[in-house]
């Protein structure tokens, strides 16, 4: 019998928060998150969509706030760390680690 797959996590866990990172597709049709994804390279991404097109930060300011409604903190909890302009970003989620990890993981599951 094949062995389940393992769903590995696109955030860790870091003093006072998470790192999260995340594949985005600006221009989308409605904002969304999509599940996890699993890259060529190995790497787990929350896949996001936001209506918001790539220009001046429009993009990076939709998919924070975006997240931050979907764990229900504030926008300015989350802030990008990485990636600012490509499709691939990290993000740094400030606030009590286990509960963003909790709240991830409902979030991952209920967009599985």
């Amino acid at each position: 019998m094949p062995a389940k797959p393992v769903l590995v996590k696109p955030w860790v866990q870091v003093a006072n928060g998470v790192m999260l990172d995340v594949r985005l597709t600006p221009r989308s049709a409605r904002d969304a998150i999509e599940g996890i994804e699993c890259r060529a390279d190995g790497r787990a991404v929350l896949k996001a969509r936001v209506c918001a097109p790539p220009f001046e930060g429009a993009a990076n300011d939709s998919l924070r706030r975006l997240i931050a409604s979907r764990l229900a903190i504030a926008p300015r909890q989350v802030e990008i760390a990485g990636g600012e302009g490509a499709r691939v970003k990290r993000l740094r989620i400030v606030g009590d680690a286990a509960m963003l990890d909790a709240a991830l993981s409902r979030l991952a599951k209920a967009n599985a």
